[in-house]
């Protein structure tokens, strides 16, 4: 089956640079959507990878297809064809006629309707099905909707048979009260489709080359053609507007939650969570509200994550504690481990099993090992950290020397006081003990109290004392008298 997908419209309701394909729902954009989704089509029932035609903001469509290509190989099938005027989705399909195999049929989607289930493709591809070489049926989704303004109406027969489809502005008044719509996705006979395209003129109320009216030239031809519809309405709404985006968003993310809690997961509010991209839950998961998971996450067994916390790339391991507010970002969080609240772990974090990071503690590419605890206001970066370690509030590993990063090492059974820099490179011997407000530049033995500060001093002093409001006219009253 050729796969096509028209992209080429500038979506002006949206009201933004960027085109209306390249918005994102659920943290991917809609053509990213249509592409997984027709991808997951390939092999028996795909002859070559999807076409996509392409217009306004071409350049970044492409930018975006070859960004997507190198980071996943199915992606590199893809192809593109310029429509370099956008005169109607008749036009837009003509652009890609010479790259279809007219030895299968041609799927026709649209990269503004992101959520068309694959189920939904199957069931539409089989009642096209023909001999192979030869035109089969032609196959058409439809919907029925309760308010069909601003779509195309399906025109039948008194038989039940499909005879045409009329834009709105196009249509009459009796026709506009049918409330079977044309959701434009359909499975057409690529053979036939050749010729339709070629006799598609443009005399209609925006002058433009419909797709639609090939079902006429079809019901002309003899040529069968069959309906069926989504199991759902919101798997045909296409997206050309801020607020069909957010309300579409908001259908998708509730359906998310419904797939999560089918499986176990414990959410504290089904309309308060955010997953932009793929979740993986183990049993007895439970999330709290405002929480926001991005690319590849998976929650172990056992976990439980507080209030607005933001997971990016990350596995958590079983029976992790992560506290409200809290930020990971491409780490791994061995069992049993408690985070935060307001901790953030950077790319490269990776806590073995009970480890605790508190309140304001930042950790970046750094290894921490088992029973190891940061509590408090302390930045770990660059670090290989040992086993039953003490970090005491406000330290900080100095890293960076403003070109180079640098490692510190900590070993096994350290303790480390309040307010300690470790100025990297630089390592901790096991089991030493580093005094509060200690600012190591040198390696500390093991097994020893190693301090850095300052000799205490206490001086007589009088601390400055605020002047009153009358004192402080006194004195500019003094400085006039003396001019």
């Amino acid at each position: 089956m050729n796969i096509v997908i028209l992209a080429a419209g500038q979506g002006k309701r949206m009201k933004s640079a960027l085109p209306k394909v390249l918005q994102t729902l659920a943290g991917k954009p809609l053509l990213s959507h249509v592409l997984s989704t027709a991808l997951s089509l390939q092999g028996k029932q795909t002859s070559s990878g999807p076409i996509v035609v392409i217009g306004h903001g071409a350049a970044e469509v492409k930018a975006f297809l070859e960004a997507a290509g190198q980071a996943d190989p199915a992606f590199a099938s893809v192809k593109t064809v310029l429509q370099a005027e956008q005169k109607g989705t008749g036009h837009a399909l003509l652009q890609a006629l010479t790259k279809l195999d007219v030895n299968v049929p041609t799927l026709v989607l649209y990269g503004d309707v992101p959520l068309t289930a694959k189920k939904t493709l199957s069931k539409l591809a089989k009642l096209a099905d023909g001999a192979r070489g030869q035109d089969s049926a032609l196959a058409l989704l439809t919907q029925n909707l309760n308010d069909p303004t601003g779509y195309g109406r399906i025109i039948r027969g008194g038989d039940g048979s499909v005879l045409e489809i009329v834009e709105e502005k196009d249509a009459t008044a009796e026709q506009k009260r049918i409330l079977e719509i044309n959701t434009g996705i359909m499975v057409l006979p690529t053979g036939s489709l050749k010729k339709w395209l070629k006799a598609l003129g443009a005399s209609n109320a925006q002058g433009e080359y419909y797709l639609t009216d090939v079902i006429a030239m079809a019901a002309k031809d003899g040529v069968p053609i069959r309906t069926t519809q989504a199991d759902a309405a919101f798997e045909t709404v296409g997206v050309n507007s801020r607020d069909q985006l957010a309300a579409l968003e908001r259908v998708h993310q509730l359906n998310l939650a419904q797939q999560l809690m089918d499986s176990g997961v414990a959410l504290a509010d089904p309309a308060r969570i955010d997953v932009r991209g793929s979740l993986e839950c183990g049993t007895d998961v439970s999330i709290d509200v405002g929480c926001i998971f991005e690319g590849r996450v998976t929650l172990a067994s056992g976990t439980k994550i507080g209030p607005y916390c933001v997971i990016r790339n990350s596995v958590i391991d079983k029976g992790v504690a992560i506290h409200a507010f809290s930020h990971i970002d491409g780490a791994q969080v061995g069992a049993n481990s408690v985070i935060g609240p307001y901790a953030r772990l950077r790319p490269g974090a990776d806590l073995a099993q009970d480890v605790h990071i508190g309140n304001f503690v930042e950790v970046k590419n750094s290894t921490i090992a088992a029973q190891s605890k940061a509590n408090h206001l302390s930045y770990v970066g660059d670090s290989i950290v040992g086993a039953r370690v003490n970090i005491g509030a406000g330290t900080i590993t100095c890293n960076y020397d403003g070109v180079n990063k640098h490692q510190t090492i900590i070993e096994d059974d350290v303790f480390i006081g309040s307010d300690t820099q470790l100025v990297a490179p630089v390592r901790v011997g096991r089991g030493a003990t580093l005094g509060a407000g200690t600012t190591l530049t040198k390696d500390a033995p093991p097994n020893q109290l190693t301090v850095s500060r300052a000799k205490q001093v206490s001086l007589e002093w009088q601390r400055p004392i605020k002047k009153t409001a009358a004192k402080k006219a006194q004195s500019k009253n003094a400085v006039k008298a003396k001019k």
